[in-house]
């Protein structure tokens, strides 16, 4: 059963070593994941299934990443000193993959066990009281929108076939183009991008996020429409009700945090 959903963000300036004074300026992300903690905690899971746009991408296929065990770090941000390790659910991995391939969606192994940022900085947050849970990391395609929303619902499927209680993680930013500084620089599309898609989330509208401007996607450059999509698959046929923590974008990148609170 689906016991928790959330979307979150992963800049690695909000692991503490990497962030330093600049995590300041985001702390009611930080707050905000904080929160998103206890109620994972709570919500009791024995899997993570999370999804991350730095995962590795097949532009035609799904990627279902069926490794031993995950490992990673944060040497590429300048932190030697946090390794993070995590287990595999290659059970529930291989039977999501048959699931998959049922269904007529594409999809392909990958057995990397170094995890990306995207992955790390949610589990780093989530799973601090919670180290042991086995995961199932997912990387989403460069197909159509309704193709990745469709895909959630097959993964839903599985995870009502299981008598274990799954979590669901999007990891995934906003618009990365806020402000003249931002990374991938300024676009007056950006804010107008994470103010509708924050909306349309609240709404319950994944109809409209499918049917969302593909230029106006472009302009924002974003990174976290395709894992959201997936994940409103994933509660395609629950009760739930939108909750959103935090939303901020001080350094350019919008940075969402939210709960979906099953009922």
């Amino acid at each position: 059963m689906l016991t928790f959903a959330s979307i979150c963000p992963h800049p690695p300036l909000l692991i503490p070593n990497i962030g330093q004074e600049n995590i300041k300026q985001v702390v009611k992300t930080q707050k905000s994941l904080e929160k998103l903690e206890e109620i994972f905690y709570a919500s009791k899971p024995d899997a993570v299934v999370i999804i991350s746009p730095h995962a590795p991408l097949i532009p035609e296929s799904f990627g279902i990443n069926i490794a031993e065990k995950f490992t990673g770090d944060f040497q590429e941000f300048g932190d030697f000193s946090l390794k993070l390790k995590y287990k595999s659910d290659q059970a529930f991995a291989h039977r999501l993959r048959e699931r998959v391939e049922k269904n007529q969606f594409p999809s392909v192994l990958i057995n990397q066990e170094n995890l990306d940022h995207g992955n790390l900085v949610p589990l780093y947050y989530l799973t601090r009281h919670l180290p042991n849970l086995p995961l199932i990391p997912l990387s989403f395609s460069l197909l159509d929108l309704k193709t990745h929303y469709d895909y959630g619902r097959i993964i839903s499927e599985e995870i009502h076939a299981t008598n274990r209680r799954i979590a669901v993680i999007a990891s995934g930013d906003l618009s990365h183009r806020l402000i003249p500084s931002a990374p991938a620089g300024y676009s007056q599309k950006g804010k107008v991008f994470d103010k509708k898609l924050i909306e349309l989330i609240q709404k319950r509208e994944a109809e409209e996020i499918i049917r969302l401007d593909p230029l106006l996607i472009e302009e924002a450059g974003e990174c976290g429409l395709r894992s959201i999509l997936i994940l409103l698959g994933c509660l395609n046929q629950k009760e739930y009700t939108p909750e959103i923590l935090s939303y901020e974008g001080p350094f350019g990148v919008g940075y969402l945090v939210a709960n979906f609170r099953l009922g």
